[in-house]
């Protein structure tokens, strides 16, 4: 007689994604521990992306630093060359002339726009709706254009320096009336897919309640920008820099915590940055947009910190014979992403890709930390 077989017990069940996926538009792992196809736990691996730029910019010039910076990213460059270069002045005591800061303010928020319509259309896409995803990347299109308009281009467009912004990037009539009118065009673009985004309770219904993160473990777990703000933090950095003191502009909330308050968010900031570039472009202070009179100096290690469209963007480092030391890098994604294995818990396995990339990951930016050892 044959011994009668046991059972197999499962002892763990492991759905892998990555490093490639359809979803994502940047290389990392997922690991998805799951029972019954629902996300028991999840453990996100990055690095892949990793270039040293930190170990790069050590000893170099902070001119050509600074631009380095520019190559972290594609869609946060001038982002990063803006607080890099906010870095340095800040260090030697630097006013830079009022006109340069409006059209850096002008840069960024139109950096803001392509940024979430990127991860709008991005988002409608991994939903398949690609009508959506379309609508938004013709939007998107128009921003790209404004964007090589004033710094020559489409990507890294190498507007903010030490002391201002490039000659090139000041705005003539021709310009600023290009500029207005397009984005009279993309805000009635952008309530028309408001609207029709908004009022589809099949998509509505698909995205509520998935990757749910509570206001206290977001807190707990340190996320930021639009993702924080996603669970009703009204906690925007823009409302504490001296750039900003003089627009008017709403701190856009949700209550949800889930991917349908950070899909909304997106819309309805993107409203937001159209006022503030309104506001920089109609009170445009009249002058030059460099201040070349500044003299290099040693100093000690500086910290600047400012409102990126993922939040919070950290640059410190020491200058040393007008070369960087000690070059410090931290990015709104690096705890964002971490909070995401925290969000797709209890999500069918459908819908946990889904919850990852709703903190609008930038996995380039991420993958930039190194550690430096002196003994």
């Amino acid at each position: 007689m044959l011994e009668e077989k046991k059972p197999m017990e499962t002892i763990e069940t492991e759905i892998p994604m990555g490093t490639v996926h359809p979803a994502a538009l940047e290389p990392y792992r997922v690991r998805f521990f799951v029972e019954d196809e629902i996300v028991k736990e999840a453990e996100i691996t990055v690095g892949v992306n990793h270039r040293g730029i930190e170990r790069i910019m050590e000893g170099l010039p902070v001119e050509k630093a600074n631009a380095l910076t520019e190559k972290i990213c594609g869609i946060c460059s001038n982002a990063h060359v803006w607080n890099s270069v906010r870095t340095a002045e800040m260090g030697l005591e630097i006013s830079i002339p009022e006109r340069a800061s409006y059209i850096r303010i002008i840069m960024g928020e139109l950096e803001r726009l392509h940024s979430h319509f990127l991860y709008l259309a991005h988002g409608c896409e991994v939903l398949g709706h690609e009508t959506f995803s379309m609508r938004v990347f013709y939007l998107r299109e128009a921003i790209m254009d404004l964007l090589h308009m004033i710094g020559g281009n489409r990507v890294q467009y190498g507007c903010s320096i030490i002391g201002g912004v490039r000659p090139r990037c000041d705005l003539d009539q021709s310009k600023i009336e290009k500029l207005l009118n397009s984005l009279k065009s993309v805000e009635e673009g952008l309530s028309g897919f408001a609207d029709r985004f908004t009022s589809d309770s099949i998509l509505m219904s698909r995205i509520e309640g998935i990757g749910l993160i509570p206001q206290k473990q977001a807190l707990k777990l340190e996320v930021t920008g639009p993702t924080l703000r996603a669970t009703g933090v009204a906690k925007d950095l823009r409302t504490t820099m001296p750039e900003y003191e003089n627009f008017d502009f709403n701190i856009i909330t949700q209550e949800g915590g889930d991917v349908k308050s950070n899909l909304l968010m997106r819309v309805l900031e993107a409203f937001e940055s159209i006022k503030i570039i309104r506001q920089a472009v109609d009170e445009l202070p009249s002058g030059a947009v460099i201040d070349r009179s500044w003299k290099m100096v040693d100093c000690e290690p500086i910290h600047s910190y400012i409102e990126v469209p993922r939040g919070t963007l950290y640059h410190s480092y020491a200058l040393e014979d007008g070369r960087i030391r000690g070059s410090i890098i931290r990015t709104p994604s690096m705890t964002n992403i971490g909070a995401m294995q925290y969000a797709c818990i209890g999500d069918h396995i459908t819908d946990a890709q889904l919850s990852i990339v709703q903190c609008d990951p930038c996995f380039t930016c991420t993958d930039r930390a190194v550690e430096i050892i002196r003994r």
